[in-house]
């Protein structure tokens, strides 16, 4: 796929392990997308100092022992080098500082890139956020949204998912009105909607998506995978069949096919599934993951 799939965003083998076990990591709390905006905000601009009504993360952001600040299960990984602390930290500074309109934008571009280099990607976000108010437009309001969807996707937490999940509803929309053919951001859109009230209007942007692309791989990844959420097994192997028959290298198709098909009984099917995956890929964590359920279907 052109993107990163959402699975690589979810990190795809735990994920995968606990969809075995009957729990899928996707948003399964509603939530208003006002309460939502309400704490991203707070998060994303985490120890806000107020400068002209803009508010922007303070030097605690990233904290002295490299990792990013509030560090949360989607991101133990991530461990910022001095280096990169030191220009998180100045650029924080100047960027509080700066009086110039203009000037601070190119501040704000400084720091989504270096934000989304320590994946910090709420805060990347923010500041590209800034971006999009200043330049309104498609592809700005989409540079902000895809920020806080890659956030987003690797939320662990309900409350994480919830807060990202209503602010991806927000940009997206803002992209959408834009230009409605956006079947990206629709696709993103529908997930994200996953974790509001509305999760069957998540389904319905999926479907639409497919419709306008049948070949769409990431709706189908996706509707795919809410399926399986949803213990539909039977329609998760479908999707999963046209996913494979669109793109017999798709690592993440081949894999969760060998789920469903696990769910369903069909073991032999399943074992040829997790075999393609396996052999798809180099990485050692899928081919341990690969095992560990060829292990179980024996």
């Amino acid at each position: 796929m052109a993107q990163r799939t959402l699975s690589h965003q979810l990190i795809l083998l735990a994920v995968a392990v606990a969809l075995v076990a009957g729990l899928f990591l996707l948003p399964k709390v509603i939530v208003k997308p006002k309460e939502g905006k309400g704490e991203l905000a707070q998060d994303a601009a985490r120890t806000a100092n107020r400068d002209n009504g803009a508010a922007a993360p303070s030097t605690a952001s990233v904290e002295s022992g490299g990792k990013p600040a509030g560090a949360t299960p989607e991101q133990p990984h991530m461990a910022a080098t001095p280096a990169q602390r030191s220009e998180i930290s100045s650029l924080t500074a100047k960027y509080t500082a700066e009086k110039d309109p203009i000037a601070k934008l190119r501040v704000a571009a400084d720091l989504a890139t270096k934000y989304k280099a320590v994946e910090k990607f709420d805060s990347a976000g923010y500041f590209l956020e800034q971006l999009a108010l200043a330049r309104p437009g498609e592809q700005t309001w989409q540079r902000a949204a895809d920020a806080y969807f890659e956030a987003f996707s690797f939320a662990a937490t309900q409350d994480r998912q919830k807060a990202l999940g209503a602010k991806c509803q927000e940009l997206y929309g803002k992209v959408l009105k834009n230009n409605p053919d956006n079947l990206d951001a629709k696709t993103n859109l529908g997930m994200a909607f996953m974790a509001s009230e509305n999760p069957v209007q998540g389904v319905v942007l999926l479907r639409e998506v497919l419709v306008a692309d049948p070949r769409n791989e990431k709706a189908m990844y996706n509707l795919g995978l809410l399926s399986m959420q949803s213990n539909q097994y039977d329609k998760a192997v479908e999707r999963f069949r046209e996913l494979t028959k669109v793109n017999p290298k798709s690592v993440d198709g081949q894999f969760y096919l060998g789920v469903a098909l696990a769910q369903t009984g069909a073991k032999n099917d399943a074992k040829a599934a997790f075999e393609k995956a396996k052999s798809l890929s180099t990485d050692p964590s899928l081919t341990a993951a690969v095992d560990e359920q060829l292990q179980k279907l024996q």
